[in-house]
């Protein structure tokens, strides 16, 4: 019988892996903790696996990898409620997509209120007329949003940004052209500040709209940034931890994609990458795994 919970195998595995080796440097204590986390809609329709049943597995996940910093998808408000009541050190932001407020799924971020200060916070929607609430854009089968928050650690006084998003499930253009929407909002809004960005992008690391992200993909548009985003995997100091797949339909998908990412620009640096990883046969946190980051922010 599975004993081991995810966190203890995924804390006890980045142990091993740093005790095999010649011991880092001390991590710094202004480090940021990051995690991107499809926590999977409400539905009661999951069974087993429905919200209520899972809600502080989620939480627990949250708490025993000490992230300061989370965005979710697809969470509705009452499960952004149950966290709150779960995670009283948090405090989260966002709206819903279907009209601003409150109705329909929110690409919320969860931060430690004692820690961070929100200076500004603003959400878009990924569409032709992104300040307009509920707008559908291209060929996307639903609304898309990007919630953003311009944060100060009370630490260190440092400022960055975080973006949290979730890409259309169905329009292959809707994704590419929420990918120039994304990077011009970034270069428009944070200019050369230390930006991390969390999300479910339903693109693997083929696909051209990963391309456009960390500005791969040779293109002709005026509006596609220059610069792209990096994939925080590819500069961690330690190897990345865990399996390269983020969604598996609570165990029962035999394809595995890797479809959830944690990118950050040259203002940061990344200690530390990894996806944690479900028991398997479950329980499950939800129908993706979660991806974690420990960033530091680069001096000027």
């Amino acid at each position: 019988m599975q004993t081991y919970s995810r966190s203890l195998i995924f804390s006890g595995a980045f142990f091993l892996l740093v005790s095999c080796n010649t011991a880092p440097a001390p991590t710094p204590t202004n480090s940021l903790n990051v995690m991107s986390f499809n926590i999977r809609f409400n539905n009661p329709n999951d069974g087993e696996n429905a919200w209520p049943h899972r809600k502080a597995l989620v939480a627990n996940t949250i708490q025993f990898h000490r992230a300061d910093l989370v965005g979710v998808q697809e969470a509705l408000k009452e499960q952004l409620d149950d966290l709150s009541a779960l995670l009283p050190e948090f405090a989260w932001l966002g709206v819903g997509r279907d009209d601003g407020k409150e109705q329909g799924e929110y690409s919320a971020i969860l931060y430690r209120k004692d820690r961070f200060e929100v200076l500004q916070q603003i959400t878009f929607w990924l569409s032709e007329e992104p300040e307009q609430p509920g707008s559908v854009g291209w060929d996307a089968a639903i609304t898309r949003v990007v919630t953003w928050a311009k944060f100060q650690d009370k630490r260190d006084a440092k400022v960055f940004f975080l973006f949290n998003t979730h890409f259309d499930h169905v329009g292959q253009r809707a994704r590419e052209e929420s990918a120039k929407l994304l990077l011009r909002q970034i270069q428009n809004v944070a200019g050369s500040e230390p930006v991390i960005v969390t999300g479910d992008f339903n693109a693997t690391a083929s696909n051209l709209v990963y391309e456009i992200l960390v500005g791969d993909a040779v293109e002709q548009d005026s509006l596609t940034p220059a610069h792209g985003l990096i994939n925080a995997r590819d500069i961690s100091m330690l190897p990345h931890y865990g399996p390269d797949w983020t969604f598996h339909d609570f165990g029962r998908a035999t394809e595995r994609p890797g479809i959830d990412y944690i990118f950050v620009n040259h203002r940061l640096n990344v200690l530390r990458h990894g996806i944690i990883a479900d028991p398997a046969g479950g329980p499950y946190t939800s129908d993706h795994l979660p991806v974690l980051a420990e960033v530091v922010i680069q001096k000027k």
